[in-house]
């Protein structure tokens, strides 16, 4: 017996030594549908989260490559207003969600990881590769989404740029094993029924055949729970998970269940009294720069300079916007302000097609923004100086903040030094 066909004397390799007899196709199958379920809504969202980003305006793009402006070269919308609220509170739950599922996932198919020889034909390197690429790639999405919120970053690279990427090979791989296992799946189901099991209490929960090649036990010890009730533990699991979270974007009582958002906690009292992402202090601002001698910088088709006393006295505009921001947390505040299509034409331009701002923040993912022309369009697009009727503090962007609907919250530039529209002349 050659070294390539002598199973190792170690017992994850001996069949005998997985026993449980919950596991087999049935069991997995079922948890994947669950799983693909909740991956597939984190692609969708995951990717609609990079178009609103519109990385083909001007320096929007955050993984440092052409291949997101290629794919995203359509306008994100203003309405509804909560849109990126609802997408990425979407995309951050489902991920964290996921997370019990896949452990499940992992734990029903264990023993095939560990079956010999490990390679016994063409099918199975395929079968091995894309397994390798899906599992690497989706616990890396998982717990690097998990430390984004909990803005915790131990890892030596930049976090959206490596999770994005990263999800191209994950749905790539995703896609892999749903072609190789497929025919699996459909079999466990036609043979078991796809609710079927879950009827069976502890009394008659019966192991699946093994067959050599499936996760079935070969020496199956009695079981001391029903698959229904390790399911139900399952599921509670990733829903008591997903509501330590959900409160920061569905808002209302759930926020003071919010446990494992560091954004779930009042902020404070007061109109400014609400989530803040980065300080004034954190990010360089000094009072100098945001005292008396702050001057908005409109450029068009001519230049304008702008005291925040000159703002005040133009048209003042109210709307109830929200913030919403990658990390899946959001709030929605009563903002007023000066809309950015009275100062596209006070800049000479009734026709803006895109507006750059740039904040007084000298660096970082915060300091500028490209807006589209249906956003500088927009009658609810501000330029806010105050929050629920009162100034905005430093920490909220004093003396004046972008807000637009639906727009991501890293693109509400705070701090705001300049407004360079372009489009056509008055």
């Amino acid at each position: 017996m050659s070294l390539l066909t002598r199973r190792p004397n170690v017992l994850p390799f001996e069949p005998r030594s997985w026993s449980s007899p919950l596991r087999g196709p049935w069991l997995a199958s079922v948890i994947s549908v669950g799983l693909l379920t909740l991956f597939a809504v984190d692609a969708v969202t995951g990717f609609l989260s990079q178009a609103a980003y519109q990385p083909q305006l001007g320096r929007n793009s955050v993984t440092g490559g052409g291949l997101d402006q290629a794919l995203f070269g359509w306008g994100w919308p203003t309405h509804p207003s909560w849109l990126y609220a609802f997408t990425q509170g979407l995309h951050v739950t489902a991920g964290v969600a996921a997370i019990p599922l896949l452990a499940a996932k992992l734990w029903a198919v264990m023993p095939r990881f560990y079956k010999w020889p490990p390679l016994r034909s063409p099918a199975d390197v395929l079968e091995r590769a894309s397994l390798g690429l899906l599992v690497g790639s989706a616990i890396f999405l998982l717990f690097t989404g998990v430390f984004n919120i909990a803005y915790w970053y131990p890892f030596g690279f930049s976090f959206v740029p490596a999770h994005y990427y990263a999800a191209f090979i994950f749905v790539g791989a995703v896609a892999a094993h749903i072609v190789i296992k497929l025919p699996a799946m459909a079999r466990a189901f036609r043979e078991r029924g796809v609710l079927r099991p879950l009827r069976d209490d502890l009394a008659h929960t019966t192991p699946e055949p093994h067959t050599g090649e499936n996760s079935a036990p070969l020496a199956p010890a009695a079981p001391t729970i029903s698959r229904r009730a390790w399911l139900g533990w399952v599921g509670v699991s990733s829903l008591g998970l997903a509501t330590l979270l959900a409160g920061d974007s569905v808002g209302g009582f759930l926020r003071k269940v919010s446990l494992l958002s560091p954004r779930s906690q009042d902020p404070g009292p007061g109109p400014n009294g609400f989530q803040v992402n980065k300080t004034a202090v954190a990010s360089g601002i000094s009072p100098q720069q945001i005292g008396p001698s702050w001057r908005l910088a409109l450029e068009g088709a001519h230049p304008v300079q702008l005291s925040r006393e000159d703002l005040l006295r133009m048209p003042q505009h109210t709307h109830d916007l929200p913030i919403a921001c990658v990390e899946g947390w959001s709030t929605t505040q009563r903002w007023t302000g000066v809309r950015l299509i009275d100062l596209a034409r006070m800049a000479g331009v009734a026709r803006p097609q895109q507006l750059h701002v740039q904040s007084l923040q000298k660096s970082g993912t915060f300091n500028q923004a490209t807006l589209n022309a249906g956003q500088v369009s927009d009658p609810r697009a501000l330029l806010a100086l105050r929050v629920n009727g009162a100034d905005l503090s430093p920490d909220h962007g004093f003396p004046a903040r972008i807000i637009v609907p639906a727009l991501p919250g890293v693109h509400n530039t705070k701090w705001v030094k300049s407004l360079a529209f372009r489009g056509g002349p008055a």
